[in-house]
């Protein structure tokens, strides 16, 4: 039987959290895979944190929940995560609800075939997506576009959340960032290694900043610096 390990960073996302969970639970896996569930709260204040506490204590099949006492950023959230995880595979999950569970399969198959290493879903090639802002497109594009410059990768979509690793692999970086520096760090470190990384599309159902999208144009200047430190820097 392999192990995957999903692993959930929430923060502030009452109104999404207990339907991601159960769609989580509930979403096909390919044949011989069984599922844990790890959840990071990163320090919630509009009562995430209770309604995860009390989701814990009924939770079929159940999750390993974890607390942060005060908000540390996504990256933290997921470093947090990996360690305690035991999977043959782990897959990052955001608890919204604009990465769908039912792209687990085609996210899972390309290492059930042993033909990768690493996955990343793409928002870019194909798949169904809610149109929403050009600006955040054309900002996720340059930021792809620049990582790809320094890692000689031809990734469409650095900055997805939808990313997917052996377990031992991930388990042996040693991660340093805190917030959304995260997934150009990760991006960089597994270009040093010799993996087999592959793309597939996947669906997006994008949030406005009315309906608790939380990134913005600060983080876009943080992923390029975190770009240059993780390409550059040894």
């Amino acid at each position: 039987m392999t192990l995957l390990s999903i692993v959930i960073p929430a923060y502030n996302e009452l109104a999404t959290a207990e339907k991601l969970l159960r769609r989580v639970a509930e979403a096909e896996l390919p044949a011989g895979m069984d599922r844990e569930i790890v959840v990071v709260d990163d320090g919630s204040t509009d009562g995430t944190r209770d309604l995860l506490r009390r989701l814990e204590q009924k939770a079929d099949p159940p999750f390993r929940y974890i607390e942060h006492e005060e908000n540390q950023g996504k990256g933290a959230a997921l470093r947090t995560g990996f360690a305690q995880t035991r999977g043959d595979v782990v897959l990052v999950q955001d608890a919204d609800l604009e990465y769908d569970p039912t792209d687990y399969m085609v996210l899972l198959q390309p290492i059930v075939d042993d033909l990768a290493d690493v996955v990343y879903g793409s928002r870019f090639l194909g798949g169904p997506h809610r149109v929403l802002f050009f600006w955040h497109y054309l900002g996720n594009r340059a930021l792809t576009t620049l990582s790809n410059m320094f890692t000689d990768l031809n990734l469409s979509d650095m900055e997805t959340c939808y990313k997917v690793f052996r377990g031992d692999l991930l388990r042996s970086m040693k991660l340093r960032s805190n917030r959304f520096g995260i997934e150009p760090e990760l991006t960089a470190k597994i270009a040093k290694m010799e993996v087999r990384i592959y793309e597939v599309p996947i669906s997006y159902h994008g949030r406005t900043y009315a309906e608790g999208k939380k990134i913005g144009w600060k983080d876009g200047v943080s992923a390029i610096w975190a770009i240059l430190r993780y390409n550059l820097l040894p």
